[in-house]
C-alpha cells in the first residue's frame, strides 16, 4: 500500500513508520521535515500535499498540537490552537483527502485518553479528542467507496515522559512500538468507526 504518514518524525510517527514500513510504501510528511511537508492547520497546505502525492491507499495522522494550561486562565486563542490544529487539521486531512484516496482506502487519526480520563490543565486536549472521536464515528457511516476511518487513542508514550511526565502522574506509559500496533490494526484490518485505546482503559 501507498501510505501517507503525517507526523512521521515525531515519537509515535517514527514507531509507526518502523512498523508499517516493513510491508508498505511510506510517504513521510512533517511540518518542516520528511519527504513531504504540510501544516495541517492550513487547508491550502493540505491541498498542495495531496496534489503532489496523487492517489494513495491510506493516510495515518500521528500529529496535532494543543495547549496545556489551567482552565481559569485559558484564552480563546489557546483553545483555538487545538481546534485549528489537532481537530480541524485532522478533519481536513480526511475531507480534502477524499478526492485522492483509492477505493477501499483508510484514514487513521489520533485522539488520546484525556477526553475520558482527564487531567489538570488538559481541558483543550479533552475537548479536541472528544471532537476527533465523534467525527470518526460519524464519518464511518457515510464514507463512500468502501473507505474506512478509525482513531488511535494512546496513553502517554514512554519515550515522551521527559516532556509530559508532570501531567501524567500515576499513568502507566506505553512504549511507542506498542502504540504503533494500533495504527497497524487500523490500516491493515477491516474495521471502521473504531477508537483503538492503546495502553489504557476507561478505568485506569
Amino acid at each position: 500500500m501507498k501510505i501517507i504518514l503525517i507526523g512521521a518524525t515525531g515519537t509515535i510517527g517514527k514507531a509507526v513508520h518502523a512498523e508499517l514500513g516493513q510491508r508498505h510504501d511510506i510517504i513521510p510528511v512533517g511540518r518542516n521535515s520528511g519527504d513531504q511537508h504540510a501544516d495541517i492547520a492550513d487547508p491550502d497546505s493540505i491541498r498542495r500535499l495531496y496534489a503532489d502525492i496523487g492517489p494513495f491507499d491510506a493516510l495515518v495522522s500521528t500529529t496535532g498540537t494543543v495547549h496545556f494550561g489551567p482552565l481559569t486562565e485559558f484564552t480563546a486563542e489557546q483553545f483555538d490552537l487545538g481546534l485549528r490544529d489537532k481537530l480541524m487539521g485532522q478533519v481536513n486531512l480526511v475531507m480534502l483527502g477524499l478526492a485522492h484516496i483509492r477505493d477501499g482506502g483508510s484514514f487513521t487519526l489520533t485522539s488520546g485518553l484525556l477526553n475520558e480520563n482527564p487531567i489538570r490543565q488538559g481541558i483543550s486536549a479533552a475537548l479536541v479528542n472528544g471532537g476527533i472521536e465523534g467525527f470518526v464515528r460519524g464519518a464511518a457511516i457515510e464514507l463512500p467507496r468502501g473507505i474506512r476511518i478509525n482513531a488511535v487513542s494512546p496513553t502517554v508514550v514512554e519515550e515522551a515522559l521527559g516532556r509530559y511526565a508532570p501531567f501524567f502522574r500515576g499513568f502507566k506509559p506505553a512504549p511507542a512500538r506498542d502504540v504503533a500496533l494500533g495504527y497497524a490494526k487500523s490500516v491493515e484490518g477491516a474495521q471502521t468507526g473504531r477508537i483503538y485505546r492503546i495502553g489504557w482503559s476507561r478505568d485506569n
